[in-house]
């Protein structure tokens, strides 16, 4: 892992999340793969395994750079801007 200038610009404490899921999968009727956290704003997103990838879709309408896993028991972190785990 690395440390990104994204994360310095992060706020602390990190976002409350938004709800439990992701809210796009639910509007649009599928199951959502591996939830993210927004790390900016709290958006709850599935990842890119999912069919709609709503996750890197929210980073492409906000610019908000980096996400963290929201996963029961992992807590690592990506910047979509870096394309790295940080």
């Amino acid at each position: 892992m690395s440390e990104c200038a994204h994360v310095a610009d992060l706020p602390r404490p990190e976002p409350v999340p938004l709800g439990e899921t992701c809210p796009e999968c639910v509007a649009a009727g599928t199951h959502p793969v591996q939830l993210r956290l927004c790390l900016t704003c709290g958006h709850v997103g599935c990842c890119d395994s999912s069919p709609l990838r709503h996750a890197t879709g929210h980073f492409r309408e906000t610019g908000h750079p980096v996400m963290r896993s929201f996963e029961p028991g992992e807590s690592w972190r990506w910047c979509f801007e870096d394309g790295s785990i940080v």
